[in-house]
């Protein structure tokens, strides 16, 4: 068994612990009220994005997800959150020692306490029971932004079943015979849409595409056809389905919770891969973590 299938097989228990863990970090989590970035790189960027809507959803105010390269530093933010889950990315590093001394308190949400994000940050949240071994990111993702979505009242025992009912049940059928993918998110599950493809083609070098659901028509459908899937995170629009369907693309309806249709797709991704005689713990051309040397820093 690979790494990462292991690892996303873990995913259900390590949900569990970071949601017993959140009322214990609540001191260090964005409080209701704060203006809020959360920030990171590659997936870890994806899960800022479906945090920062999960948090506005709650009531618990403004609240931004950008790639930490990206990050408006002429902003002021009363907190920034770092998901980092080596502790090691340059731009999440850059980011963090930036925001000293400006009055922005940082909170890094780590797998590895033995890293540089943890003297940079003023606050840390270390969940080192769900780090991996594998360069494709699982458990530690979701596991993230199971601890941010527990911190604003939004995760509950059904989201852990479903998840483990992900782990359970058959893939859809003929998906793994399908040459391209497209992920659709609405709301919060529009970051995992995102994650979903860029799974897709970490592990398994599918082409594969993301959009919010409601764009999908806006374009996105012309590639729909025999061959392609469209997999929906979360409740799909009315109507789009049957539009789908009648251009002979497979149609796949997200009925669990959006976090558990991710870990269908990341079974997915880890089986396509092994059709492909693919390594899903090495993907080509990437390694675990992001680091720069000075001369490939951007210049800011």
């Amino acid at each position: 068994m690979s790494h990462v299938a292991y690892e996303l097989s873990t995913q259900p228990a390590c949900w569990e612990r970071a949601a017993e863990l959140a009322p214990a970090h609540r001191d260090v989590l964005p409080a209701p009220g704060e203006r809020t970035a959360v920030v990171g790189c590659g997936t870890s960027y994806y899960m800022a994005q479906a945090a920062a809507v999960l948090r506005e959803e709650a009531g618990h105010g403004e609240t931004d997800a950008f790639p930490a390269s990206e990050f408006p530093r002429h902003r002021r933010y009363d907190r920034v959150v770092a998901l980092t889950r080596s502790g090691t990315t340059t731009e999440v590093l850059d980011l963090l020692a930036a925001l000293r001394d400006t009055g922005t308190r940082t909170t890094a949400v780590l797998g590895d306490p033995d890293t540089p994000a943890v003297s940079l940050a003023d606050e840390r949240v270390v969940l080192d029971f769900a780090d991996e071994r594998s360069v494709v990111q699982t458990r530690f993702a979701t596991t993230a932004l199971t601890l941010l979505r527990a911190h604003v009242g939004r995760h509950g025992e059904a989201v852990v079943a479903d998840g483990r009912t992900a782990l359970e049940e058959p893939l859809p059928p003929a998906l793994d015979g399908c040459g391209q993918f497209s992920f659709l998110g609405r709301g919060w599950s529009v970051g995992l849409a995102h994650e979903a493809a860029l799974k897709m083609r970490e592990a398994s070098l599918s082409w594969s595409e993301s959009y919010p659901a409601m764009e999908y028509r806006h374009g996105p459908i012309s590639v729909s056809g025999p061959g392609t899937a469209t997999w929906s995170l979360g409740e799909a629009p009315e109507g789009l389905a049957e539009q789908v369907r009648r251009t002979g693309a497979h149609w796949v309806e997200g009925r669990l919770d959006p976090l558990a249709e991710l870990v269908r797709v990341h079974r997915l991704a880890v089986a396509v891969a092994a059709q492909q005689q693919l390594d899903p713990d090495r993907p080509r051309h990437l390694t675990r973590s992001v680091v720069l040397t000075a001369g490939e820093e951007a210049v800011r």
